[in-house]
């Protein structure tokens, strides 16, 4: 298992990426048992121009007014994401009707197999709310260096195109009603402590 660092986020917020067999996962080198951190002023404001179903384009500008959830995964994630996505789908529940001032945004760094139709079906199994997003090879990746995700894609095989791993690291990236990076929290917290810091921002 091989381990690396990544930039610090400023003296509040640290992490690192440990590089496993299936997935890249980030978790907060902090002390303190919550890891759910504040991040305001350390993360870029909320920005995207991405594919949604019918190849509808998806702009920050969409979501104005909304509190923005937004992680980082593949339609083919065999554990991390499908869990991420059911506790984000939880969280909106818990807030009854302030549900509605909530958009779970998915955005998918695997765009050669989850097409727009793909990451729709997959993301209204949890949450008929939530968007599913995509784009091209350079417009994931510029995106994902924009908030410090990492991932990796696998060479595919010879045989099958449609067979690799896909690495990503994890994290669930909140934003405020006015598109503010606000909270950087970890896919492991409870739902009660992410609805709590969620209800913080409404």
């Amino acid at each position: 298992m091989t381990k690396f660092t990544l930039r610090s986020l400023g003296k509040r917020v640290a992490a690192s990426l440990v590089l496993g067999s299936s997935v890249l996962f980030a978790g907060p080198l902090l002390a303190a048992e919550s890891q759910i951190h504040p991040v305001t002023g350390f993360l870029p404001d909320l920005k995207f121009d991405l594919q949604s179903v019918d190849n509808q384009h998806v702009t920050q500008d969409d979501l104005k007014g909304k509190v923005v959830l937004m992680f980082f995964g593949y339609a083919n994630c065999p554990d991390i994401c499908p869990t991420t996505m059911a506790q984000l789908s939880a969280v909106v529940d818990n807030l009854g009707d302030d549900g509605e001032k909530v958009q779970v945004v998915f955005v998918s760094v695997d765009p050669h197999r989850d097409t727009p139709e793909i990451l729709k079906a997959y993301v209204d199994a949890f949450d008929t709310n939530a968007i599913g997003l995509t784009g091209n090879e350079k417009t994931i990746a510029d995106l994902a260096r924009r908030y410090r995700v990492a991932f990796q894609i696998e060479k595919p095989t010879e045989a099958d195109s449609d067979y690799y791993e896909v690495a990503h690291s994890r994290g669930v990236y909140i934003f405020d009603k006015r598109g503010k990076a606000r909270v950087l929290a970890s896919d492991s917290e409870s739902v009660e402590d992410l609805t709590e810091a969620v209800r913080k921002l409404l």
